[in-house]
């Protein structure tokens, strides 16, 4: 399974989105974990990965899974 970051349903980078539609859950569960992670280790080890994240992780424009595959028929 390849992560990825989303534009399409971003607030900031689109990390927690993108994590949201790889693995099928909600992304506001996932962003409340992402906060809730970055609270309890202090905020600057959540801050700087979640900006290491923003640099590394590809970017797509929509979801891979919302693609419908071509009928050539």
């Amino acid at each position: 399974m390849k992560i990825y970051r989303l534009s399409e349903g971003k607030k900031i980078a689109g990390i927690c989105a993108g994590i949201a539609d790889s693995y099928n859950l909600d992304v506001t569960l996932v962003r409340l974990a992402a906060i809730f992670l970055t609270v309890i280790t202090g905020v600057w080890p959540g801050v700087i990965t979640y900006l290491a994240g923003w640099y590394l992780i590809p970017e797509l424009e929509k979801s891979p899974k919302k693609e419908k595959p071509s009928e050539d028929q």
